[in-house]
This record gives C-alpha cells, structure tokens and sequence, in this order.
C-alpha cells in the first residue's frame, strides 16, 4: 500500500532571507580572500628562495668569496712591509687569522643551507639586511638606503617612458580600430617589427646622433657635472638627460604596443552586439565607450597595474648604456659585485608589489565588471 506525500502550500515553504545570502556571500568572500593570502603567501616564498639559490649559485659563490678573500689578504699581509721581518711560520698564523676572521664577519663559517634559511626569513620580513661590497652615496651600506637611493632616478626614467607609452598606444589604438585598412593603418602594422629591437639599442644610436655628432643633448647621466644651482636650471637639466633614454624606451616598443591594443579592440568592435548597436542608430561614441572600452576594461587595467610593478625594476642595460643611476644599473653592478643582500632585497619588493597587484586585482574586476563573482565557483575563485 503506497501512501501519498502530503502537499504543502507553497505559502508555508521557508524562504531564504537577504540576511543569510548576505552572509553566505561574505562567508565565501572570506574563504576566498584566505585561500589566496595562503597561496601568495607560498608563492612569494617560494619565488625568493629560489632567487636566493640562484644569486648564489647554488652556493659556488661562497667558494668565490672565500678565494677572493685569501688573496686579498694574503697579498695585503704580504705587501706590507711592517709584516715582512717576521717568520714565515707567524706572518702565515697572521694571514690565516685575519682570514677566518673575514670569513667569520661574512658569515661564510656557516653551511649555505642554514644561511639561505636565514636570509630567507630575513626577505620575507624585509629585514633587508647589509650590503656585501656596494655602499650608497652615503656611504652607507644598508640595502634598504641604497634601494631608495636610486629609485627616484629609476620612478622619473620609467614612469615617464612607460606611462606616456601605455596612454599615448591605447588612445591611438582606439582611433586605429575606427579607421580599419586606412593608410595610417598599415604604416602602424608596418612598423610594429621596429619593436624587436630592445631600448639600449635605440641609445646607442641616439647617442651617437644626437650627442656624438650633433651634440644637441648629453651622452648620460641624470644632471650636468657640476648640477645648476638654481632649481629651474636644475630641473631643466634633468629634462635634458632624460630625452634620449625615454625616447629609447618609448621608441622600442611604440609601434608594437599600438598594433596589439589596435588588434585587441578590433576583436570587440566586430561581435555581434555592437553590430546591434550600430543598427539602433548609436554615435560612435556611445558605441565605444558602452561596448569596446567597458568590456576591455579588466584587460586595460591588468596591464595598467602590472606597469605600475615594472616601475620598480628599472631598465638594466638602457640605464648602462646612460649611466643612468637608477635601480636598474645598481642590480647589473650588485651582480658584478656578487652582493647577494642586494638582489634579494630589489627581488623581494618587486615580488610583494606582485603578488599584491594579483591580489587586488580579483576585486577590481568585481567593481568593473558585473559579471565577475568573487569566491563563487567551486574552486573558490573569481569567475
């Protein structure tokens, strides 16, 4: 004998209140956001201290520096003639003494392992430590001093270059999609290849037109030798140094930069929707502002904020090539030098501003982008 369920009234059914979807949503929100903090938390660790492995060679750079010190002092003891009357059996007990005792300050004494342990906990609480051989201008031999030293040269180089050539490629970019085939159009496509050159290579050519023959601007460097001391003068001098390193770094990547961006709204200038638009008789405008620049506003803003990181890191061989004294030539010569502290710690901010701008950017996509929900899915993430 089979019964039949009883029927209820829809009317009585338990209806779920804003306050528990309230609560739901932020319960994932809050899962979401530490499941993240966790995963940045592991990947910035592991980042580092592969970055310290690497700076060290595994290491072999130990066994450099330990060499390195028993010739300097060995020459130095030897060279010293208040050292030479002495028996060859004390002068050497002094060389080996003066030797563990360097070795000792450096703290190559101990086994690499337990130094790269060390310097990774003193990374990730940036504890920046003190340089090995390079010093700031004032003679300081802090990493955190020499790092702030140089990055105003490296913030005024890079954020006017990348900054100008960002704004300037998406705006003409823009105005491309709306001239598809047009003249302008293919001289971009046809010298976008010029972009496969790299920024120093353009300013060796500068150099030697515009300061070598013509000598209009400056071979390098960040002011004239001795500076102005009017602030005007100053500051106009500054201007001139920067024009042919900027224009390096703009020029090497211009025509590239403008043919992607050009080629990106070109893809949402034909889905269907904006067709639709242009048949209801919308300006064009409204059309792209409404259908081709919201819908690339995630992407425009991710390349935006990773710009803004890349900032930090300066242009290694272009500010060698100028003599440019920003963070880029301080880490070619902190390499030269073998000063792990230095890598490290120029490595370890650019991998915090990183793993930050990844983390702020889910939730700016929420705010731009109706669409994106944070935490749902069932991985958690944004989708």
């Amino acid at each position: 004998m089979t019964t039949e369920p009883l029927a209820v009234p829809a009317s009585s059914l338990p209806v779920p209140s804003r306050k528990t979807f309230g609560n739901s949503t932020f319960m994932r929100m809050v899962k979401y956001t530490a499941l993240r903090l966790v995963t940045m938390a592991f990947t910035v660790t592991i980042g580092v201290y592969l970055t310290i492995l690497i700076a060290n060679m595994g290491g072999y750079v130990d066994v450099m520096m330990r060499n390195e010190i028993k010739d300097n002092i060995t020459q130095s003891i030897m060279a010293n003639k208040a050292f030479q009357n002495l028996a060859p059996e004390v002068r050497q007990n002094l060389v080996d003494e003066k030797i563990a005792s360097e070795i000792e300050r450096l703290g190559l004494n101990k086994p690499f392992a337990v130094r790269s342990f060390n310097y990774l906990r003193n990374a990730l609480t940036l504890n920046l430590g003190r340089a090995q051989n390079m010093t700031s201008d004032q003679g300081s031999k802090e990493v955190r001093l020499i790092l702030l030293e140089r990055l105003p040269a490296t913030l005024l180089l890079t954020g006017t270059s990348e900054l100008f050539l960002f704004f300037a490629s998406v705006f003409i970019a823009l105005s491309l999609s709306r001239k598809y085939g047009s003249w302008l159009d293919k001289l971009t496509i046809a010298l976008s290849p010029t972009s496969a050159a790299p920024p120093w290579f353009y300013g060796i050519f500068f150099i030697l037109i515009f300061a070598a023959i013509f000598k209009v601007l400056p071979f390098g460097g960040l002011v004239d030798s001795p500076p102005p001391d009017n602030k005007f003068d100053y500051g106009l001098s500054i201007f001139k140094h920067l024009i042919l390193p900027a224009t390096s770094v703009i020029i090497s990547a211009f025509f590239l930069s403008i043919y992607n961006w050009r080629t990106f709204f070109l893809i949402y200038s034909s889905e269907d929707y904006v067709e639709m638009a242009k048949a209801k008789g919308l300006t064009s405008r409204d059309i792209e502002r409404r259908y081709i620049l919201r819908p690339t506003l995630p992407t425009i803003i991710t390349n935006f904020a990773l710009l803004l990181i890349t900032l930090w890191t300066g242009f290694i061989i272009t500010e060698r090539v100028f003599l440019w004294p920003g963070l880029g030539i301080t880490l070619f010569r902190a390499i030269g030098f073998y000063d792990t502290p230095v890598i490290v710690g120029s490595t370890i901010i650019y991998a915090y501003l990183l793993a930050i701008t990844v983390f702020l950017l889910d939730f700016v996509y929420v705010l731009v982008d109706p669409r994106v929900k944070v935490g749902s899915g069932g991985g958690g993430g944004s989708q």
